[in-house]
């Protein structure tokens, strides 16, 4: 097992390192091959250009890779490329070192950006018959201060060329930090027996690792799945088994931070979702930014899509004060896919980019901060992450969203978990983070685009969705106390009230429902189509607004008068219909939505009424929510919930 280690002089950075196991659809994030033509727009603007792709064949380890005669490599790629600005901004590096192992013959070329994307060479080298032969490059980070990364190609002569291995390096007397990786899990045993393995695979990880901690929450346990033996036995004594009641991922994540505060081995914590895959090597790079940084910095990792593997999904996080609403920070809504389009040719991703917090897929907190902001809210899943970024950087530390720290994770893009079972803590959490953070009076917009949404989801008779809203404000006005008291038993209720209302009732088999069946067909015939324009959909919103406490059709009740795919579930486009069966936004089911005028009603007098408190009440409840806010995520509360829960499992 790891221990903190005395200062050396030589710190890496950033191994240059290959897939851990072949696969090329991830190999682009590594190495590339030239990028074409420039191409520009009408206005004259650069485009992303993809780059020729290397073979998979041609790794030859985790360290190397062999170039094909007459041909160029470049890593010039997201894991392997220098994010010079980012080390700049917040370490004090001053400058770093390239050192590259090379045999073969050919040349070596270093570039740089900057924040434009523009790119420019810095140095090169030729080597002729080369076994084995290092280059060296110093490289200042002086011209940095917005973005900008360095990286290396090499070109081949005739007979080839041979990346031994690379690094980037820097001389440093700061002493080497250790960290504990704590996940939680929840039924995804071969998901955790698969991170672990990945864990267990980095000699240079498992030398700064003191322990992995499993928090399990579920009834289908790691220990029981395939593999798990290798895996613990790889960890080497480093693995702990923790089970506990299902508290969510802020009850799971804190007993993780617990564990870690009692045990006093770790300088960091890092904090895991259970279904990702990880790059090992992010891990180390991590931790080294962490120890060189110029104050106590959370460094964040970049989420990649588990099905689209090459393609950036998020690279940090904002929340928007005003509207106190939670958004990524890439500029493209769809991420970017770097197989299509290489990141030397991607100029927004040369930008350094600062966020508000990173997502709990993969976060390193320093155990400092933990012992000095507590644990994470009680608030079972979702805004846990943003309020512990939000708290931490009013306590004066930063959250750092870093290049080349990574993990593989379904993307929220193939879901809609505002209108499940979370819509509760969707609405709830947002206004416990809002009251405790945000910087307006009255919460800014937050509480009249909250009655917005309500509106809109009771004309899409999406009344599961506004009941769980509505009962998550009035526990918001009970006040802090509900949320340790109630935290392992909430779900249970919020799943028996969603079990009353036909939106929330599911049929996965395709047909289980009658056919299409309408008094009077558009002249559309039966498909229902999203109105085209703005015009469009505020005729279709007026529409539907006059629609919704009229009666309804009896026929509507037996069969639904449309059939609308999930891309196209709009308020506006169900609000004109009776009854329509909706499909779920994953693919794997329907529900048979049906439109209630009384419940309309009912639910948007008790949405007016409780709004109104919230706004009115305001001050009062900020106030009750800080006042009791040290105990909520102190680590005496949280062990009493703890044990509370474990009593009541038995």
């Amino acid at each position: 097992m790891s221990t903190q280690t005395q200062p050396s002089d030589v710190r890496v950075l950033q191994r240059v390192v290959l897939p851990l196991q072949p696969d090329q659809d991830i190999l682009p994030l590594y190495v590339e091959g030239p990028v074409g033509a420039t191409l520009t727009d009408p206005a004259g603007r650069s485009l992303p250009v993809a780059a020729e792709h290397q073979d998979v064949a041609h790794v030859l380890s985790r360290r190397s890779f062999e170039v094909q005669p007459k041909t160029r490599a470049s890593f010039g790629t997201y894991f392997n490329a220098f994010p010079a600005a980012y080390w700049r901004k917040w370490t004090v590096v001053e400058s770093v070192r390239l050192v590259a192992t090379v045999s073969g013959s050919g040349s070596f070329f270093v570039y740089r950006s900057n924040a434009r994307g523009n790119t420019y060479r810095v140095e090169g080298e030729a080597f002729e018959g080369a076994s084995g032969a290092t280059i060296t490059f110093q490289l200042p980070l002086s011209n940095f201060a917005d973005g900008g990364w360095y990286w290396f190609d090499i070109v081949a002569n005739g007979e080839g060329a041979t990346l031994d291995e690379a690094r980037w390096e820097t001389d440093s007397d700061r002493a080497q930090g250790t960290v504990t990786v704590g996940v939680t899990t929840l039924n995804r045993a071969d998901d955790v027996v698969a991170l672990l393995g990945q864990l267990a695979a980095d000699q240079a990880l498992l030398d700064i690792l003191d322990r992995v901690t499993i928090v399990d929450q579920g009834t289908q346990h790691p220990e029981d799945a395939d593999g798990f033996a290798d895996a613990e036995k790889a960890l080497d004594g480093r693995l702990r088994m923790i089970h506990q009641a299902n508290l969510g991922g802020s009850g799971g994540f804190s007993r993780g931070m617990s564990e870690t505060l009692d045990e006093g081995v770790s300088t960091y914590h890092l904090i895991s979702d259970d279904d990702v895959r990880t790059e090992p090597e992010g891990i180390l790079r991590a931790v080294t930014f962490a120890d060189l940084a110029r104050r106590p910095t959370i460094v964040g990792g970049h989420m990649f899509s588990m099905y689209d593997r090459s393609h950036l999904h998020s690279m940090g996080e904002r929340v928007n004060p005003w509207r106190f609403w939670w958004g990524s920070v890439l500029e493209a809504p769809d991420g970017h896919h770097l197989d299509k389009h290489a990141l030397r040719a991607a100029p927004e991703l040369h930008r350094r980019i600062d966020v508000d917090y990173n997502g709990w897929w993969m976060e390193l907190v320093p155990v400092s901060v933990i012992r000095e902001i507590g644990l994470s809210l009680p608030i079972f899943i979702k805004w846990d992450d943003a309020e512990y970024g939000l708290r931490a950087r009013e306590a004066g530390v930063p959250t750092v969203s870093l290049p080349g720290v990574a993990a593989w994770h379904v993307p929220w893009t193939d879901k809609d978990d505002s209108l499940d079972w979370q819509a509760y803590y969707h609405e709830r959490n947002r206004f416990v983070a809002a009251l405790l953070h945000s910087p307006y009076d009255h919460g800014g917009r937050l509480v009249r685009e909250s009655f917005y949404h309500n509106v809109k989801h009771l004309l899409a008779s999406q009344y599961s969705v506004v009941e769980l809203r509505n009962q998550a404000l009035e526990d918001l006005l009970t006040g802090p106390e509900h949320l340790h008291a109630e935290l392992d038993t909430r779900l249970a209720r919020i799943r028996a009230t969603r079990a009353q209302y036909d939106d929330a009732r599911i049929e996965k088999t395709p047909g289980a429902y009658p056919p299409v069946r309408r008094k009077k067909v558009s002249k559309h015939g039966d498909q229902a189509r999203l109105p085209a324009g703005r015009v469009g959909k505020y005729v279709g919103a007026a529409l539907g607004a006059l629609k919704a406490i009229r009666p309804t059709s009896d026929l509507s009740r037996q069969h639904p008068e449309a059939e609308v795919a999930a891309m196209d579930a709009q308020w506006f486009l169900l609000s004109r219909f009776d009854s329509a069966v909706v499909s779920l936004a994953d693919g794997s089911g329907a529900a048979f939505y049906k439109r209630q005028p009384e419940e309309f009603r009912r639910q948007l007098e008790r949405s007016v009424l409780l709004h109104q408190r919230v706004l009115r009440e305001w001050p009062a409840l900020a106030a009750r929510y800080k006042g009791a806010f040290d105990d909520l995520v102190g680590q005496d509360a949280w062990k009493a919930t703890f044990a509370r829960t474990e009593k009541q499992s038995k």
